[in-house]
């Protein structure tokens, strides 16, 4: 019998990618959704993206991060836990509880379940949000494993708090069971890559904005960029990995600004050039906006700043480069065409 895995929000674009990942490695996969009315749509992405098409060792069923319920029985029979799911939103909410609650106690809810079940690796889904904000603007030196996002400050918006908490509880609930080397934390910047259906995600949405005409002109910021099937790459090798256990993976191909991902994206689609922006909006005249637009001013805290990241101990484990970010960026256009999503 195959070693089965947990994977949380695999209804997710790198959930489904973890999910997939696990598949194609001959793993059974039992992956949550908030909702089984998700559970044929997700059965029907990963059957057609699997290498083999064969799902056999795939089983759907029903989580929510703010509800007690089903966890335990979820974690039975399953050698590791890949917890994904955590909110996400574009806008940020008024109350930032929304998204800090959910994904604080989802956290806390899959890792007590999981200890409770003798679960031998945990890997938890962070993000790169929980390293470099609430650090000095100018900072020049990469950031490492060492580090870690303020909870409070002028860049620090809800999301940031939320991965920042959420991944501070994990370590907190490992270490006060005397598991800390069975936990692995996987932190990436901005997930690029191929789609496996029509929901195009939070970034996939950004790169959909370029080439449809709705961002006339590029913001000045910059973006860390993964490729989702790198980071579902290293998701797996954490978990298989002895030595990774007690480590944060920090996660990054490289930064691009969003003028850069047009410039990549023109010459790539002639017949969208004329829609995808060629000059970048100058910050004064964002900030000046975004004091009537609540998404612009969730974003002006990273206007014209250049961050980076070091990701060696990422790609060591992974044991190949990663998928540069004009390739990442190229491969969610392409899919977003083909799901004629522009």
């Amino acid at each position: 019998m195959p070693d089965k895995v947990l994977v949380t929000g695999v209804s997710g674009f790198l959930g489904g990618h973890v999910a997939l990942a696990l598949l194609n490695a001959g793993y059974a996969v039992r992956g949550s959704v908030r909702s089984l009315d998700k559970a044929d749509r997700v059965r029907a992405t990963l059957k057609r993206a699997t290498a083999s098409g064969n799902i056999d060792g795939l089983e759907i069923v029903a989580l929510d991060l703010m509800k007690d319920e089903g966890w335990q029985d979820a974690m039975a029979g399953c050698r590791y836990l890949q917890h994904v799911a955590s909110p996400f939103v574009v806008e940020i909410p008024k109350d930032k509880d929304e998204l800090i609650r959910p994904a604080v106690e989802g956290t806390r809810r899959a890792l007590t379940a999981a200890l409770a079940a003798g679960i031998e690796r945990v890997v938890l889904t962070s993000s790169a949000a929980a390293v470099w904000y609430g650090h000095a603007a100018g900072r020049s030196t990469p950031y490492t494993d060492a580090d870690w996002s303020a909870t409070e400050g002028p860049d620090v918006t809800a999301y940031t708090e939320s991965k920042t908490r959420a991944e501070l509880e994990a370590w907190s609930i490992m270490e006060a069971a005397g598991r800390r080397d069975d936990l692995v934390t996987v932190n990436p910047t901005a997930i690029l890559g191929p789609l496996l259906d029509d929901d195009p995600g939070t970034s996939g949405a950004l790169l959909k904005r370029l080439l449809d005409g709705s961002m006339p002109a590029a913001p000045r910021i910059q973006l860390g960029v993964i490729d989702v099937r790198d980071v579902a790459a290293v998701q797996v090798k954490a978990m298989e990995t002895p030595a990774a256990g007690g480590k944060r993976l920090l996660v990054s191909a490289g930064s691009m600004w969003l003028l850069e991902m047009a410039d990549v994206l023109r010459p790539a689609f002639p017949d969208k050039a004329a829609k995808i922006p060629r000059w970048a909006v100058p910050s004064w005249l964002v900030r000046l906006f975004a004091v009537f637009d609540a998404q612009m001013r969730d974003n002006v805290g990273s206007l014209d700043i250049s961050r980076t990241i070091d990701a060696r101990p990422a790609q060591a484990l992974l044991g190949r480069p990663f998928i540069t970010p004009p390739e990442a960026t190229l491969a969610t256009a392409r899919s977003l065409v083909a799901e004629k999503l522009v």
